[in-house]
């Protein structure tokens, strides 16, 4: 019995000596990290002065800050992006999925933008979007068409940063194609039997079949979305006019323009409940349309 527990406790011990260094890395880099940035939101802080404790008075200055509110309008706004790269990026992969020649290299050309770098894009969508010699523009003036300003333009920025956001599809159109490969094609063949068309087999069998992948885009979507950043600071710098203020850039001119770090740390922490909120309203009902074979 002796013998017994020894061997029970060296092989606990080894075991947590050999995920050590996860365990000190999680809790250095982020259980601490999450600890100090909450100590820190509750005081006011301009990183090289001393730490003055205010209590909640970072999240009570949130109510009647007009910029915050400004910047969660603006996320929410371009949250319309999120379905739409869900949509298209499904479309693509049915494209995809066919037999045809060449396919791998479509897939190559669909796949490799959304791995391109964000300051390079953006610089790019820069160009494309140039009201006088875009090439947007020029296309809609040769059809006689007066393009809008675009980034310059505080109707149609948002609008502009939507579109531009489908030269990334190709990453979620690489895991919906894994997916339609893993649906066995005995599915496809009992309902050919049966007298279903392409459509009525995209509808009961395609689309079912790949809803947890669907529900994984969705939420991933979700949450990058809230975390735009690169493309609002290399191309608008928050303009015009406030109209591309994402919460993440105000998040950081609190942070790294003003210094004010209590600030900056409580717009993050409502920033991860924010997040937090729509990922669990998105599992919460996703039982009634998402299908799983265990069921």
């Amino acid at each position: 019995m002796l013998g017994k527990n020894r061997m029970f406790w060296r092989r606990n011990i080894e075991g947590y000596l050999f995920i050590s260094p996860w365990i000190i890395g999680f809790v250095v880099f982020t259980a601490g990290a999450l600890l100090g940035s909450f100590s820190i939101s509750l005081t006011k802080w301009n990183i090289v002065g001393t730490p003055e404790i205010v209590g909640l008075a970072n999240y009570q200055k949130m109510v009647e800050d007009r910029f915050f509110w400004q910047s969660i309008k603006v996320t929410l706004y371009y949250l319309l992006n999120v379905p739409l790269n869900v949509v298209l990026g499904l479309l693509l992969a049915l494209l995809l999925n066919q037999k045809v020649k060449g396919l791998s290299v479509f897939r190559t050309i669909f796949f490799l933008p959304s791995v391109a770098s964000g300051v390079a894009v953006s610089l790019l969508w820069m160009w494309i979007f140039n009201p006088r010699f875009g090439i947007i523009n020029v296309l809609l003036k040769k059809i006689g068409i007066i393009g809008p300003l675009w980034l310059g333009s505080e109707a149609w920025a948002i609008p502009a940063l939507i579109i531009m956001s489908i030269w990334g599809v190709g990453g979620g159109m690489l895991i919906y194609l894994g997916a339609l490969q893993g649906i066995p094609t005995a599915f496809y063949e009992a309902a050919t039997l049966d007298g279903a068309g392409a459509w009525k087999k995209l509808l009961h069998i395609t689309v079912p079949m790949i809803t947890p992948v669907l529900l994984l885009n969705l939420v991933m979507g979700v949450i990058v979305s809230f975390q735009v950043f690169t493309q609002a600071y290399v191309m608008t710098d928050g303009g015009p006019n406030y109209a591309t203020l994402f919460y993440v850039m105000y998040l950081y001119q609190q942070a790294f323009v003003w210094f004010n770090m209590g600030y900056a740390s409580a717009l993050s922490w409502v920033l991860f409940l924010i997040i937090l909120v729509f990922t669990v309203i998105i599992l919460k009902t996703s039982s009634s349309w998402v299908y799983y074979e265990s069921d």
